[in-house]
């Protein structure tokens, strides 16, 4: 008995560090993912993107605020044709990271 006691209790703190620890690939220090810094003018591509994107609505990556004007902080984009910081594509699998849409307070968590 105390042995299967033993065995679930590190179950389950196995599968807690599991999901706990999941693995962002943002380093929230630079606001950066592999030295493309995250905020700026963005161009949608559909071939040969900087970044592959995947659009979530809980638990992403990066949170984005589509802009205007100004994309001067980290999450936030101006979406635009010519000369762009960096190109992204949409995606449904396989992203590189994962942003949900806010209007308020962007960035990465």
């Amino acid at each position: 008995m105390k042995k299967v006691l033993i065995t679930l209790v590190l179950l389950v703190l196995f599968t807690v560090t599991l999901i706990s620890s999941r693995n962002n690939p943002i380093h929230k220090s630079d606001c950066t993912f592999k030295g493309i810094k995250l905020y700026g003018r963005v161009k949608v591509v559909t071939s040969f993107p900087d970044i592959k994107v995947q659009i979530v609505s809980s638990f992403p990556d990066l949170k984005v605020q589509a802009v205007k004007s100004f994309p001067d902080r980290c999450g936030k984009w101006e979406f635009v044709d010519t000369f762009p910081d960096f190109k992204i594509q949409f995606v449904t699998s396989f992203s590189d990271i994962k942003i949900q849409y806010v209007n308020s307070f962007p960035g990465a968590w």
